[in-house]
C-alpha cells in the first residue's frame, strides 16, 4: 500500500524565488484555485504537492523514511528549477484529477466502429488535458467502394475535420486547450488532398499535420521518379505520381503556412525499441515523441543554465539531477491516473521516458558562444551524448531494483542488451511555458527576441529585456532605455550601429540565424536523442520555396527524424484578406499591395503607369508558340500582353481575353498566386511536352509563365551536390499533381477565423517555436 510523504514544514523549506512574469504565469496556468476562483496555493504549496505525490510510488519497493528522503530530493530539485515535469503534471499531481501526461497516440483503423471510438477516447483524454497524435493512413481512400453499404468512402481528411470539430467542443481540463497531430503516409492514394487540407486555415484549426515520408520516396525524390500509391486497406496499387513534384507541393504549403510538416517514418521505425509490439505511425502534437497505438508522453526537462559555473559546465551537479530526474519521470508511470485503461496497460509496458533539456540559448550566453557556429555545435553534442548516457546508466540502476520494463523481451535489448527500466528516456520536447517558471530560454531553441513589450494590469507597456543582453550592454556601457526600445522595434540587434560586434556575434535570434543553422543544431541533439526533437527551423519572409526543399533534404541526410519549418509572417497574410479597414491599412504599409480604388462600394482598377518593367516569356503549346509578356510597376505586377498565332486567329483572340482579364484583376489587388490557381490545370485538346512539363491549354501556359516568373523574381539559392535541386522553372508538377480540390476557404471566410499571431488569452504577441506557439507574456501555449 502507498505511503503518502508527509509534507516539509514551512519553516524548513526555502522560499523558494520566481520572477514576477514567473508568478504571473503560474497564478493564471498552475496554482490551485476554489470554487470562487480565488488562489489557494503558494507556489511552494505546489512544488511541494508534486514532490510528495511523484515520491510515493517509492513505496512500493522501500521505507516510509526513504520514501520521505526522496520528496525532499524532487522538491528541492523543482525548487532550484534544475528539472521540471511537463505542464499536465505540475497541473494535477496530487490532486483528483491525477492526469500527468501531456500527449497520447491513439489507433484510427478503417471502420466506423474504430473512427468513432477513437473519437471518443480523444474527447476523454482532451478532457483530462492531453493532447493526441494519430495516423489515418489505415483508412480506405476516397471514393472507395465500401462493400457492407455499397456506398463511397469519404477519406481520411473528411474524418480529420469531425476530430477537429470534437476538440472545438471539448476544453482541456479547464486549463489547457485541445491539441491534435494528423499523419498521413505519403503512399496514401489521397495524400495530395492531405498535403492541402490546411491551406486556408479554416478547417483544421486544431491540427498540427504531417507527411510520414519514406526512405523510397525519398529516393524516388531523388532520381525525380514516379512512386506508387498503395490502398492501405488491400494493398493494392491505385496510381503513381511523380515523387519530386510532391515533394515540391509539401515544400511550398509549408512555406505558404508551416504545415504540412514532414517525418521520416523509416528511420523512426529504424529505432524502435520495440518492433515486436507493432510499428510507430504517429507522434504527438509537437513531433517530439513517437509512440506506438495507445503509449503516451512522460516528459520533463533540465534547465542546462543552472549547471554554468564560472564559465564551466558543472558536470557533477549535472549528473545528479539527471539520476533524480529519470528516477521523477519512472514514478510519473505510477502515479499517473490515466484516462483509459488501455492506455495504462500499455504505458506500463513500455515505461517510456523522456528527459530533455531547456535554456540551451542561455548557456551559449554565458559561454559567449554564437548559436551559430561549430563551437555552439560541438557544445551540444558534448552536452547531450553526457545527458544520454548517464541517463541510461539510471534506467539501468532502476532496471536493476525495480526490474526491467515488461516489454523488454519483445524489445532490441534482449537477449544481450542492458536491463533497462525504460524503453526510451530521452526526448527533446518544447518547453514554452515550463521555460517560463524556470527563467530560461525554451528547448533548444535560439532566443526569439532579445527584447520584448509587455502590457500590465494598468495598461501600460513595459519593456523586458534578456537578462545576459543587458549585462552585457551594461559592462560595454551602452546600456540605456532608449537602446532597449530600439532593439523591441527592430527585433535584433545585427543593424544597430551603437552595439559592438563582439554583442552582435553573440546575442543572435532565431531570425538571425539561417536555415542550416537550425537544421544542423536538430541534428546535434538528435543524436543523443532515442526518441526525436521539437524544434521550429525558422526562414525569413524573403526565403524561397528552394531553401525549404534545401532544409527537408538537410534534415533527412543529417539524421533527423522529422523537421517543421515556420516561414516569418507566413501565418499572417491571412489577415491581409479580410478587408477591413486595419488589416488593409497594414498590408499596405507593408508594401503587399496598392489599395484599388473604391468608390461607393465598387473596386477600380488602379491607373497603369507610364512606364513599366518586365520580361517576356516563350512558352510551345498545342496551338504553337505562346510569347508571354509580364509588366510591372512600383506596387507589383500589373498587366500582362499575350501574343500566339496570327491576329485574328482563335488562339490570339482567346489568349488576348484571358491576359486582358489578368491585367484587370492584378490591377484591382487581387494576388497573382491566385490568377494561377485559376487558370492552372484548365486542359485543351492539345497537350504537349516542353522541356519536361506538360502544357494542357493556353491557359495553362499563361499560369505557368506567371508562376516561372514569380519563382524566378523569388530568387533560388544554389543547392550543393549532395542533394537534387528541385527550381520551379525547371520542374512544374505535372497533371497528376494538380489540386484536388479548390481551395474552401474564399475571401470572405478568411474574415471569420483569428490567424494565431496574437494571443487568444492576452492578446500579446505569440512566438513559433519547436512546432508551437508561446505567449511570454501570460504562458499560453498551443502545439
Amino acid at each position: 500500500m502507498s505511503v503518502p510523504a508527509q509534507p516539509l514544514k514551512k519553516e524548513q523549506r526555502a522560499e523558494t524565488v520566481f520572477s514576477e512574469n514567473a508568478l504571473e504565469v503560474l497564478k493564471r496556468r498552475y496554482l490551485l484555485r476554489d470554487k470562487s476562483g480565488k488562489t489557494i496555493e503558494t507556489p511552494d504549496d505546489l512544488l511541494q504537492r508534486i514532490a510528495n505525490a511523484i515520491a510515493e510510488p517509492d513505496s512500493n519497493f522501500t521505507s516510509k523514511a526513504n520514501v520521505q528522503k526522496t520528496a525532499e530530493k524532487f522538491y528541492a530539485m523543482l525548487q532550484n528549477k534544475d528539472f521540471l515535469p511537463n505542464s499536465p503534471t505540475i497541473m494535477n499531481a496530487g490532486r483528483e484529477l491525477g492526469q500527468l501526461s501531456a500527449c497520447f497516440v491513439l489507433p484510427v483503423d478503417d471502420s466506423m466502429e474504430s473512427i468513432f471510438q477513437t473519437l471518443k477516447d480523444t474527447a476523454l483524454i482532451h478532457k483530462s488535458g492531453g493532447g493526441t497524435g494519430f495516423s489515418f493512413s489505415r483508412i480506405r481512400p476516397k471514393k472507395s467502394i465500401v462493400k457492407s453499404t455499397s456506398g463511397v468512402a469519404s477519406g481520411p481528411v473528411s474524418f480529420m475535420k469531425v476530430y477537429n470539430a470534437s476538440t472545438e467542443a471539448v476544453k482541456q481540463g479547464g486549463t489547457r486547450r485541445g491539441a491534435n497531430m494528423g499523419i498521413l503516409r505519403v503512399d496514401h492514394p489521397d495524400i495530395l488532398e492531405f498535403i492541402d487540407c490546411k491551406k486556408n486555415n479554416t478547417d483544421l484549426t486544431n491540427f498540427n499535420i504531417s507527411v510520414a515520408i519514406t526512405d523510397d520516396f525519398m529516393e524516388k525524390v531523388r532520381k525525380r521518379e514516379q512512386y506508387e500509391l498503395i490502398n492501405p486497406v488491400d494493398g493494392s496499387v491505385t496510381g503513381t505520381l511523380n515523387a519530386a513534384d510532391v515533394f515540391k507541393l509539401i515544400a511550398r504549403n509549408a512555406w505558404e503556412n508551416g504545415d504540412p510538416g514532414v517525418i521520416f517514418i523509416d528511420k523512426i521505425n529504424k529505432m524502435n525499441p520495440t518492433p515486436r509490439l507493432g510499428d510507430i505511425e504517429a507522434t504527438n502534437p509537437c513531433g517530439e515523441q513517437p509512440l506506438l497505438p495507445n503509449e503516451a508522453c512522460n516528459l520533463g526537462s533540465i534547465n542546462l543554465a543552472n549547471f554554468i559555473q564560472v564559465g564551466k559546465i558543472d558536470y557533477k551537479q549535472m549528473q545528479e539531477t539527471i539520476d533524480t530526474s529519470i528516477h521523477f519521470l519512472d514514478n510519473v508511470i505510477e502515479a499517473n491516473r490515466y484516462p483509459l485503461k488501455k492506455i495504462d496497460t500499455m504505458v506500463k509496458k513500455s515505461r517510456k521516458i523522456g528527459l530533455g533539456v531547456m535554456g540551451f540559448a542561455d548557456v551559449l550566453f554565458k559561454l559567449k558562444i554564437p548559436y551559430n557556429s561549430e563551437e555552439a555545435l560541438q557544445l551540444a553534442d558534448e552536452m547531450m551524448c553526457f545527458i544520454y548516457k548517464h541517463a541510461r546508466e539510471a534506467s539501468v540502476k532502476l532496471g536493476e531494483s525495480r526490474g526491467t520494463f515488461p516489454a523488454w523481451n519483445e524489445s532490441i535489448y534482449f537477449p544481450d542488451g542492458p536491463k533497462l527500466r525504460n524503453s526510451t528516456f530521452t526526448t527533446i520536447a518544447p518547453t514554452g511555458t515550463i521555460s517560463m517558471l524556470a527563467d530560461c530560454s525554451s528547448g533548444i531553441e535560439p532566443i526569439f527576441s532579445l527584447v520584448f513589450t509587455k502590457r500590465v494590469m494598468d495598461g501600460t507597456d513595459l519593456l523586458y529585456a534578456n537578462p545576459y543582453f543587458e549585462n552585457a550592454c551594461k559592462e560595454a556601457g551602452i546600456y540605456s532605455q532608449e537602446l532597449m526600445k530600439k532593439v523591441a522595434e527592430k527585433g535584433s540587434i545585427q543593424h544597430i550601429d551603437e552595439i559592438p560586434e563582439a554583442i552582435k556575434n553573440i546575442f543572435v535570434t532565431a531570425h538571425d540565424i539561417t536555415p542550416e543553422w537550425h537544421v544542423r543544431m536538430q541534428a546535434a541533439f538528435q543524436k543523443w536523442t532515442d526518441a526525436a526533437v521539437s524544434k521550429t527551423c525558422n526562414f525569413p519572409k524573403t526565403a524561397a520555396v528552394q531553401e525549404v526543399m534545401d532544409a527537408y533534404w538537410l534534415a533527412y541526410e543529417a539524421g533527423c527524424k522529422g523537421i517543421t519549418i515556420y516561414r516569418d509572417g507566413s501565418r499572417d497574410e491571412q489577415v491581409l484578406y479580410i478587408g477591413d479597414k486595419i488589416a488593409q491599412k497594414t498590408a499596405q504599409e507593408a508594401g503587399v499591395f496598392q489599395q484599388p480604388i473604391n468608390e461607393t462600394n465598387r473596386i477600380h482598377p488602379r491607373v497603369r503607369p507610364q512606364d513599366t518593367r518586365g520580361t517576356t516569356k516563350r512558352v510551345r503549346t498545342g496551338l504553337g508558340t505562346l510569347y508571354v509578356t509580364i509588366n510591372e510597376d512600383d506596387t507589383g505586377l500589373c498587366e500582362v500582353f499575350t501574343n500566339i498565332g496570327k491576329a485574328g486567329s482563335q488562339a490570339q483572340v482567346e489568349s488576348e481575353a484571358i491576359s486582358r482579364l489578368i491585367s484587370l484583376a492584378l490591377r484591382s489587388g487581387i494576388d497573382t498566386r491566385d490568377v494561377i490557381k485559376q487558370l492552372k490545370g484548365i486542359g485543351g485538346p492539345s497537350p504537349i511536352w516542353e522541356n519536361g512539363t506538360q502544357i494542357l491549354s493556353t491557359p495553362d501556359a499563361i499560369a505557368k509563365a506567371l508562376e516561372w516568373y514569380l519563382e524566378e523574381r523569388e530568387g533560388k539559392k544554389k543547392g550543393t551536390p549532395s542533394h537534387p535541386q528541385f527550381l520551379f522553372n525547371d520542374v512544374v508538377p505535372e497533371q497528376a499533381v494538380q489540386k484536388v480540390s479548390a481551395i474552401q476557404g474564399k475571401i470572405a471566410q478568411a474574415g471569420n477565423k483569428k490567424s494565431i499571431t496574437t494571443c487568444p488569452d492576452c492578446g500579446a504577441t505569440v512566438y513559433h517555436e519547436s512546432g508551437c506557439v508561446s505567449c511570454t507574456s501570460c504562458g499560453f501555449s498551443k502545439c
